[in-house]
């Protein structure tokens, strides 16, 4: 039984590592972070969020079931929120 719950627990973090993920650096309007965050917050693939200074006002890691979920999320959830100036998306790859 033990030996199940090993190759299962495998065969998940295998899936898992081999999902797609997305980085957006996001820009927001000057006052509007606070509303924007809250917005990120409600998507559910978004996993984790930082906000940053300097050119961007905010870090996201999006991860994904496949790649057409993760752009639909970033293009049609992330991208559309009220208070999105800009956005900068870095793909990650297995190397």
């Amino acid at each position: 039984m033990a030996f199940v719950k090993h190759r299962l627990l495998l065969q998940w973090i295998i899936k898992v590592r081999k999902m797609p993920v997305g980085f957006v650096l996001i820009t927001t309007e000057t006052g509007k972070e606070r509303s924007v965050r809250a917005a990120i917050e409600a998507v559910d693939l978004v996993t984790q969020r930082w906000g940053v200074f300097g050119d961007y006002d905010m870090f996201i890691k999006v991860e994904a079931d496949d790649q057409a979920e993760l752009t639909r999320c970033i293009i049609n959830e992330i991208r559309t929120i009220d208070g999105v100036l800009d956005t900068r998306t870095l793909m990650g790859a297995e190397i």
